[in-house]
């Protein structure tokens, strides 16, 4: 039997959860209909309220299991813990709107939702974060660890060590190591756990010591062992797990796939593979894509008469760029330069000062006025709203010999805004810089991240002093 308790905490956190969202209610009632502060009367009873208020908790935990808010969050990241908290109220919320408009339920004020929206996810928050905080200070004074036995003392398993020691919030203390080629560490500068043996006192040391995970370091060479290993582990309830000798080629959160009944990893898995992701994010693209339009078109006619009015030549710049499997696309632009030769624009990078620009092409550049025509390569189906940025061919050509993996970003359709470019990667920036960011957001794509891409290109401005 495994030593966890995981299953009681998690129904531990979902009775808190449970109390937190009635704790929100009851204070969203009193707000709204017996503190006075805000005007208007109550529609419905209380009892309506609270009818919805429950439907809302049982809504609440249901998606949260289903989008893996209950399981073990040892390992998480703080932020990570209350992103997914704010992804499960949201969406709830929007259940609970749908439900209240399939039930036809028109009374249910809507400050009144405003408000329990808002509180709840506060309480929420603040409680994990409270719990988060209180265990991380318990794990550094030594309470609440969990005890790891690492096998192989090589360097994959020497540098987990070490990695480990960076995050002592996370409460986990290594026994040892077991390693049949080595009896000591070399000299490394860090005081490392012993060498217990070889593999062959794994029982042993399972038996006679509260061991709850065993780390597998162990080369490739060591393969045939694994076997014996894991039955061991499993025969003494300590978890097992494994640190591919392979890891360092390995995206950060591998994906296990099935092909003919066989598992296999898979070393690029994507979401947006899912034809239900690709069609949620089209469905979004062309939506906000014809908002965006009608809304920026006073200032899109703006811009194409200063442009006519500033410089000879056409409105609009056309070029071609590299998207979707590496198919390449005209790609809109309101035009920034005077007009030259296509060869030159297509192989020459803008420099600071660059003396092809119009003085008005610089100021679009750097309001970033000049993209906007990029959302008719949106409604067209050549990008999309979020996503790595396009690439002439001709530097493409170039990067992908010099840039580790800079040809993955071409499995999504590229995007107006994306993950780089919300962290300051635009223009004169690291190319590696913007490809790791790249990859991060192909594999940890998500609606929700879409939305928080769009957000913070919205809140931290449109100007940008690397555009040139």
């Amino acid at each position: 039997m495994l030593r966890q308790n995981q299953r009681f905490l998690t129904q531990i956190y979902v009775l808190f959860d449970a109390v937190g969202m009635i704790v929100a209610f009851l204070a969203a009632y009193w707000i709204k209909f017996e503190s006075g502060w805000l005007p208007g009367t109550e529609a419905l009873s209380f009892s309506s309220y609270l009818l919805w208020g429950l439907v809302y908790a049982i809504l609440a935990v249901l998606v949260g299991y289903s989008a893996g808010l209950y399981k073990p969050r040892r390992r998480t990241k703080l932020s990570t813990d209350v992103w997914k908290l704010g992804q499960v109220h949201l969406l709830s919320f929007v259940g609970l709107l749908s439900f209240l408009y399939f039930a036809k339920e028109i009374h249910v004020s809507r400050e009144f939702l405003g408000i329990f929206l808002g509180l709840n996810l506060t309480v929420l928050s603040v409680y994990r974060i409270a719990v988060k905080m209180t265990l991380f200070r318990l794990r550094r004074a030594g309470y609440n660890k969990k005890y790891l036995l690492i096998l192989g003392a090589g360097s994959v398993g020497r540098n987990f060590y070490k990695s480990l020691l960076q995050y002592p919030e996370l409460g986990y203390e290594v026994f040892g190591f077991l390693d049949d080629n080595l009896k000591e560490h070399p000299p490394t500068g860090h005081r490392m756990p012993p060498i217990l043996g070889g593999l062959d006192r794994l029982d042993e040391v399972l038996r006679n010591h509260l061991i709850d995970e065993v780390i597998v370091a162990l080369p490739l060479a060591a393969y045939e062992k694994y076997a014996e290993i894991i039955e061991t582990c499993d025969n003494a309830g300590a978890k097992t797990l494994i640190i591919p000798d392979y890891f360092d080629l390995l995206p950060a959160r591998p994906y296990f796939d099935n092909f003919a009944g066989i598992p296999l990893i898979n070393v690029r898995d994507i979401p947006l593979d899912e034809l239900g992701n690709r069609l949620l994010k089209r469905v979004f693209d062309i939506v906000f894509s014809i908002a965006a339009i009608i809304v920026t078109s006073p200032i899109m006619l703006i811009a194409a008469i200063g442009i006519k009015l500033t410089s000879p030549g056409p409105v609009i710049f056309k070029q071609e760029r590299m998207g979707l499997d590496r198919r390449t696309f005209v790609m809109y632009k309101f035009r920034t330069m005077h007009v030259s030769d296509q060869k030159t624009a297509d192989t020459q990078w803008t420099v600071e000062n660059d003396p092809r620009r119009t003085k008005f092409g610089a100021f679009l550049r750097r309001t970033s006025i000049d993209e906007l025509p990029q959302f008719f390569n949106v409604l067209k189906g050549d990008m999309s709203v979020v996503g790595p940025r396009p690439e002439r061919p001709y530097f493409v050509e170039q990067f992908k010999d010099e840039i580790p993996k800079y040809m993955v970003k071409h499995h999504v359709r590229p995007g107006i805004t994306g993950w780089a470019q919300t962290n300051g990667l635009r223009g004169d920036t690291s190319i590696q810089d913007r490809i790791n960011h790249d990859l991060y957001y192909l594999e940890n794509w998500s609606f929700m991240f879409d939305l928080k891409i769009i957000i913070l290109t919205i809140l931290r401005g449109f100007v940008n002093r690397n555009a040139y």
